[in-house]
């Protein structure tokens, strides 16, 4: 297949001209001229190296490379067979052991941080592919895959769309095999039961893929490419059929697998997975502390919401916990009654947005990107698992569209609830929500940490960095005063935050210490206010996921503790714009090597 040469200049343009001071380690202390000569050379072994590996990893990874804007492989999907697996395996571990040949000390401050990366990544494939092996028990990453096959090909226009029809249908050709193969792979009596149950209800979510990207506009391929794309939908809804009868005849009855990962592979998880200087007892031990905080804040806010209303709980300066739990609940009545109707949550969405952008721009908090964002309804093969989610372009695909992707409300909920859904989602915390997932959170972070020249960093971004900012983002300007101070959006927004915080508390409280469903239920419904359908579908997600809850508490606490220093640091002389501004020109690495890298810390 022709490579895209746009694609291949930049990465090999991006990776070659990695940059940075020498670190200040032993190694300056020898003569200048030596030391120079072995960072030089040092950094040029790790620019060909990670040339090299994102080369092949993209192609490995043909899907991945789609969404990232590496259209050379468009046309082709992942080997999830064992000798597919297999050959990841070897890639990895070939990668690693070039990665050690090369002298750390030696590399840039930037250089050093993506090699941390780097090996990380690799590390984690390697466990995952041999200790977790989630390729036997989670059949979400079959689902996913077909899934964004299509998606990533079609959602975006980085080229005509025949060319991308084209490419479709050579990867429609192929979506069987990825069916063939996760029945191949997947060991029922591994499978957790609600992991088969949500992939069967998302199955048939690839052919609404093809019913609105592909089949509405398959006239604008000429009669011989209109074929083979024919021939290749009919295959693909037989494939799909016969996937679903196997998922609904076989793995659900006969899905036995624990979703509990316990202690072990969770600390295991959590090491790679967020990249991140706590451990799992400190991230317990924050978020126990910050939550018993954020309900005393909540009081205070309700105090003031209370104030002069008749027929409303006591507010007493030192109240008991019933008193405390009374007083919160009665103030967000009165958010909850200002909500949407049920076919009003995207056109608010879409006034929130304007609004948060706005304000952003008035108090200069940022840098404001004129990159596009637009608000859409959720794919149907990616619901079940949030109520919302940002989705930018690929670091390779320049001036596309970033998507606010928002889950309708399923047509079959009946009023109680669509009610509890509008409670929660009411139109204060839509306000929330839009900070955290589009102005001035994932978008405008998105937006901004594109622009940083590593491919790698790019293709590996954090999620800790991300989901962090986001929810730091979410007080910041409530700080800044977002509503004219309105005390109804402070405390959605607290609530919202404790939500993240007890994120992180509910997975390890699932994955590691058994809680039943009542302790998660309690947690989330009565401890941080949360409506019983996020709840129950929180509940559910908590089961198909683990660490990943806990990316948001962790990364922000990293992001609140960097902001802590860089104002110790600074002094008088701290601007907040353009704090913001250094933050996120660092690429989104792990909070720690962001702060590291601003902040002139040895990068550990």
């Amino acid at each position: 297949m022709r490579p895209s040469l746009l694609a291949a200049a930049v990465l090999a343009a991006a990776l070659a001209g990695c940059k940075g001071e020498a670190p200040a380690t032993s190694a300056n202390a020898q003569d200048p001229a030596q030391s120079a000569t072995a960072a030089s050379e040092a950094d040029a072994a790790f620019a060909a190296l990670s040339q090299r590996y994102l080369d092949q990893m993209l192609a490995l990874s043909p899907v991945w490379a789609t969404q990232i804007g590496d259209h050379r492989f468009d046309g082709e999907i992942e080997d999830l067979s064992e000798a597919g697996r297999q050959a990841g395996l070897d890639f990895n571990r070939r990668t690693l052991a070039e990665l050690d040949a090369i002298d750390a000390s030696q590399l840039s401050r930037d250089n050093h941080v993506d090699a941390l990366i780097l090996r990380n990544q690799l590390e984690y494939g390697i466990w995952d592919t041999e200790t977790a092996q989630s390729w036997a028990w989670d059949p979400q990453i079959y689902s996913g895959l077909a899934g964004s096959a299509i998606y990533n090909l079609m959602a975006r226009e980085f080229a005509p769309l025949p060319e991308r029809l084209k490419s479709a249908t050579a990867r429609m050709e192929k979506l069987p095999a990825i069916f063939a193969q996760a029945r191949e792979n997947l060991d029922p009596a591994r499978v957790p039961p609600t992991h088969a149950r949500t992939v069967a209800a998302q199955n048939r979510g690839v052919l609404a893929l093809v019913d609105t990207f592909i089949t509405p506009n398959a006239d604008q391929l000429g009669a011989e490419d209109r074929a083979r794309l024919d021939a290749a939908v009919a295959a693909l809804r037989g494939a799909v059929e016969e996937h679903q009868a196997w998922l609904d005849g076989t793995l659900v009855p006969n899905a036995k697998g624990e979703f509990r990962i316990g202690a072990e592979h969770y600390d295991q998880k959590l090491k790679f997975a967020l990249n991140s200087s706590l451990t799992r007892q400190d991230i317990h031990r924050r978020a126990e502390a910050e939550l018993a905080r954020i309900r005393d804040e909540m009081y205070v806010v309700a105090q003031t919401v209370l104030e002069g209303r008749e027929s409303v709980p006591e507010t007493p300066a030192s109240p008991t916990e019933d008193q405390r739990q009374a007083a919160i609940e009665a103030a967000m009545e009165l958010a909850y009654a200002d909500k949407p109707g049920r076919d009003e949550v995207v056109p608010f969405a879409e006034h929130t947005l304007d609004v948060a952008t706005a304000f952003t721009r008035k108090h200069d908090l940022v840098t404001v990107p004129d990159d596009p964002v637009r608000i859409i309804l959720m794919p149907e093969f990616q619901r079940g698992v949030a109520v919302a989610y940002c989705d930018s372009p690929g670091p390779l695909d320049k001036g596309l569209d970033t998507y606010y992707a928002i889950s309708p409300i399923p047509e079959d909920w009946d009023d109680a609830q669509v009610d509890s859904f509008l409670r929660e989602y009411n139109k204060h915390m839509i306000h929330v929500l839009t900070i955290h997932e589009a102005m001035p959170g994932h978008y405008l972070e998105g937006a901004h940490s594109v622009n940083h020249p590593s491919t790698l960093r790019a293709v590996f971004r954090s999620g800790p960095f991300a989901e962090g900012w986001a929810v730091y983002t979410e007080r910041m300007m409530a700080d800044a005063g977002y509503l004219d101070n309105d005390p109804l959006f402070r405390l959605m927004q607290l609530k919202f935050y404790a939500r993240a915080v007890a994120n992180a508390i509910l997975d390890q409280g699932i994955h590691v210490d058994n809680w039943s469903k009542e302790q998660a239920m309690d947690l989330m419904v009565r401890q941080t206010f949360q409506q019983a359908s996020e709840a129950e579908g929180k509940w559910i997600r908590a089961q198909l996921s683990s660490t990943q809850l806990a990316t948001y508490f962790v990364g922000a606490q990293e992001h609140f503790d960097a902001r802590k220093a860089a104002e110790a640091a600074r002094g008088e002389a701290f601007n907040l714009k353009q704090y913001h501004d250094d933050m996120l020109a660092q690429g989104a690495p792990p909070v720690r090597f962001a702060r590291q890298l601003m902040l002139g810390e040895a990068i550990e």
